[in-house]
């Protein structure tokens, strides 16, 4: 736990870490409240998932965009006018229901697009904030684990206003979002941060064959994820549960941040390269017996056990892409991290849907499995990429 005691006691630490997940909220929040502002103005079932799916891969193609910009023109000129855009296009949202139509997509577009990366650039802050490689990696794990509070005290915010109506539910998921934007970008690192020098191309991080190889496994990592997520309805209503879904999402993000602190905790001998392979296979090992789906006491305990290999998967990655990332292209790299992600989410979606159609639940969570093990195998046939030539050296920098 000393990584754990040494982060806290910086400044801005904790500060940047709540902020960000205070800002962060409309991810866990967004989809679900355009669902239910949908179905509330009578659109139907498929015009609400659509959207939702929208708001989704229009965040996800925005992080690598805005993650860019960032590099070039520092944290708060992107951060604050994209959170306010963001939050713009919720509003609109509220305001015009599921119709017309081409205003209802252009307002979850520009919600979704304009989501500002808050992870990249926090994961970008660390090396300057934190005093050493054991903090940036406690704080690597502290922040995947965190994460997972997102996507259980978000939807429960969402239910919460939905009380009231579903434009308030609307509005404050953008409104969440202009708060923990205005302290991080208003916080003395994030003015004080500016992105290295970097090489004038198109790709950016994209050029580093390892990132690429990298984000291949994370979006296959992903599309578990976008399974898990639908196949766990289709088992509650097969089990005629009003509370299995929630349940077993809780149960694995309670294993996540189980897993997260409990990663973070000590320094892990080794290379982080040769650590992700062990970690993927540990992920995949408990994603593929979902498909049994047994009782909701046994599965509650595949669910738990199957996230906790997931948050120190994703700080072990966050390691690798601070010295896989070419000069300049910090941020941007870590956007790609969170689109990635999103993207393997979205198909897994699809993925689980389309197995319950062909084979039950069974079939739903089929994908999880399958996904894990394509996640070990990219990086395993591209284990060598993922070496990088030279750890970078973390230098301390005293907060003003």
């Amino acid at each position: 736990m000393r990584g754990y005691v040494l982060f806290l006691r910086r400044p801005y630490a904790g500060r940047l870490l709540g902020a960000t997940l205070l800002g962060r909220l409309p991810n866990g929040m967004g989809m679900l409240a355009v669902v239910l502002h949908v179905r509330d103005d009578d659109g139907s079932y498929p015009l609400a998932g659509t959207l939702a799916a929208i708001l989704g891969l229009a965040m996800a193609a925005g992080q690598p965009v805005l993650g860019r910009a960032m590099d070039r023109f520092g944290q708060p000129r992107v951060l604050l006018p994209a959170a306010c855009a963001s939050a713009a296009g919720f509003g609109l949202l509220a305001g015009i229901g599921a119709g017309p139509l081409p205003a209802a997509v252009t307002a979850v577009v520009v919600a979704g697009f304009a989501t500002p990366p808050l992870e990249a650039g926090l994961r970008a802050l660390w090396p300057d904030v934190l005093d050493g490689p054991e903090q940036v990696d406690a704080a690597y794990a502290l922040d995947a684990a965190a994460q997972e509070l997102l996507f259980t005290l978000g939807p429960l915010l969402v239910v919460a206003a939905a009380v009231v109506n579903t434009e308030t539910a609307l509005l404050l998921t953008g409104a969440l979002g202009i708060a923990g934007t205005l302290i991080v970008a208003l916080s003395g690192p994030s003015r004080r941060w500016t992105g290295e020098p970097r090489a004038s191309d198109w790709a950016g991080p994209l050029r580093s064959p390892g990132l690429r190889i990298l984000l291949l496994s994370l979006a296959c990592a992903g599309i578990a994820l976008g399974v898990y997520a639908v196949a766990v309805v289709a088992y509650a209503e097969r089990q005629g549960s009003d509370i299995a879904s929630g349940l077993l999402l809780a149960c694995m993000a309670g294993g996540a941040l189980t897993g997260g602190i409990v990663y973070g905790a000590r320094r892990w001998a080794g290379a982080p390269h040769r650590r992700l392979r062990w970690l993927l296979a540990a992920l995949a090992v408990w994603y593929v017996p979902l498909v049994l789906a047994p009782g909701l006491v046994a599965m509650s305990v595949l669910a738990f056990a199957s996230g906790v290999f997931l948050a120190p998967v994703l700080a072990c990655s966050f390691t690798l892409v601070d010295r896989l990332a070419p000069s300049g292209t910090v941020t941007e790299a870590f956007a790609w991290v969170v689109a990635a992600v999103g993207a393997g989410s979205s198909a897994g979606s699809f993925a689980a849907g389309l197995g319950q159609d062909l084979a039950g639940v069974p079939g739903a969570f089929a994908g999880a499995g399958a996904g894990g093990v394509l996640a070990l195998a990219c990086c395993l046939l591209g284990g060598r990429t993922l070496r990088p030539h030279a750890a970078p050296v973390v230098a301390a920098k005293a907060p003003a």
